[in-house]
């Protein structure tokens, strides 16, 4: 049968999550180094410049992340419409998830600029500031045209179409540094806007993006069968409510691991220098090799969707727990690499010797968690192919925010008035010891969630 754990059948599952996972991956990258190019670039103009685009990039990051999150529903509908050969269901998901992006693209625009307040509490001078302000107020303009094109995304990668998101995504690399190459430094005539050029240009690129995501859709044959714009359709408020329901809580997850990770950052900072430069080093690396179990599961939510879609839950729990041990494959492999060239990386980053040592250190904890963070993204988008998102959340909302932070203020801070403090503060080790834990927390729970989610589909399937 095609659910059994053969090594055949393990094989082929593999191979097809594999298909799916690489244009992605390779998409899930080019975005990424979108904000790699932004801070690197931005370093060669001044220490002022660079800081600003750091303040505003974090408060970017954090709610470009959520509203990815949010948009995410569209993969699990469609996956499920496909599977049961609904096809005509399709256009009507993806015109009432563009509506919603509209609305989500609206709201996360006006957070992002609230949350500008923050820098009047951050003890900056007042030119950091102000760049930092208008960084944000330029790059929020990119927010609805990205909400967007994750609809769109999660459209094409439900219908088995990955290699759009991969081309698109380099694309929009390649002219995120040209126009930064323009702006950022004043060449070819064009004002010299030093990080401000980066949020134009990161804005511009979303806009692109999406017209580019738009014209894909329109001219490639695989959509002529779930073509959505045939027609206009006013907005459906019950089938836009319906969506909310299944993509706030995927959304609200995202934010509490990427706000996790922020306030670490932040804790971390009263440190000093190196503790805080070398906690963002071994952070980017590990963000870096994120992108490839995050790929497996998005893969996953597609796989797994189109099975239940197609009323075979046998086969949705064979496919979700091989992405799973898939994903941990991964972990174990990157964890063995990391703490193998744990000085090379660190080498490669910077050429500070105390920050080298320390950098290498937690990374030893970055190769820890490795296992349990690769296992806790694959097992919560397999839960979420079942068209399950409240679950996850809440196991990821308590992991996050009550283990990975409590711990690592009670370990790395040191508040005597706690018991069992540390004599000493463990600074930045303090705080990776509880990211760990958090996410290992994550990851046997998300784990016998899935177990006790496929089992209860199954024997539903069977009675």
């Amino acid at each position: 049968m095609p659910h059994s754990f053969t090594v055949r059948n393990i094989r082929a599952e593999v191979s097809s999550l594999w298909q799916l996972a690489w244009p992605m991956l390779i998409g899930q990258l080019a975005t990424v180094g979108m904000g790699v190019a932004d801070v690197a670039m931005t370093g060669h103009t001044s220490a002022d410049e660079l800081a600003a685009v750091s303040l505003g990039a974090s408060i970017w990051s954090i709610i470009l992340v959520t509203v990815s999150g949010t948009m995410m529903a569209i993969n699990s509908i469609v996956a499920h419409d496909i599977g049961a050969g609904q096809l005509a269901r399709v256009p009507h998901a993806v015109r009432q998830s563009l509506w919603k992006s509209l609305g989500v693209g609206v709201i996360a625009m006006a957070l992002a600029n609230l949350a500008t307040l923050l820098f009047d509490h951050l003890y900056l001078t007042p030119h950091v500031q102000h760049q930092a302000e208008l960084f944000v107020h330029i790059i929020s303009l990119g927010l609805p045209p990205f909400a967007a094109y994750r609809a769109l995304y999660g459209y094409s990668t439900s219908i088995n179409e990955t290699r759009p998101v991969m081309v698109i995504a380099i694309l929009g690399l390649c002219v995120n540094v040209f126009v930064n190459w323009l702006l950022v430094f004043g060449n070819w005539g064009m004002p010299q806007l030093g990080g401000v050029g980066c949020a134009v240009s990161t804005a511009l690129c979303m806009w692109l993006m999406l017209a580019a995501m738009l014209l894909w859709i329109r001219r490639a044959p695989a959509y002529r069968a779930t073509y959505p714009f045939t027609h206009w359709e006013s907005p459906h408020w019950p089938e836009i409510a319906s969506m909310l329901r299944l993509g706030v809580p995927i959304g609200i997850s995202y934010f509490a691991e990427v706000s996790a990770f922020g306030a670490v950052s932040l804790l971390v900072a009263r440190y000093g220098v190196i503790p805080i430069s070398a906690h963002q080093i071994a952070l980017n690396f590990t963000s870096l090799v994120f992108m490839v179990p995050l790929s497996f599961g998005i893969a996953l939510i597609t796989r797994v969707g189109q099975a239940m879609g197609e009323g075979e839950p046998a086969r949705a729990r064979f496919i979700s727990w091989v992405g799973v041990w898939m994903s941990l494959a991964f972990g174990v492999v990157s964890a063995i690499f990391i703490v193998l060239f744990r000085y090379q990386i660190a080498r490669a980053y910077t050429s500070d010797p105390a920050v080298q040592d320390l950098c290498a250190h937690l990374l030893l904890f970055a190769a820890l968690f490795q296992l349990s963070d690769s296992t806790q993204v694959a097992a919560s988008c397999a839960i979420r192919g079942y068209k399950v998102s409240r679950q996850p959340m809440v196991i990821q909302v308590t992991a996050f925010w009550g283990f990975a932070l409590p711990i690592g203020c009670w370990l790395g801070l040191a508040p005597q008035w706690l018991p069992f403090a540390p004599a000493q503060p463990m600074a930045a080790s303090g705080f990776w010891i509880g990211l760990v834990v958090g996410l290992t927390v994550a990851a046997v729970l998300l784990s016998w969630a899935l177990q006790r989610l496929s089992l209860a589909r199954l024997k539903v399937a069977q009675a």
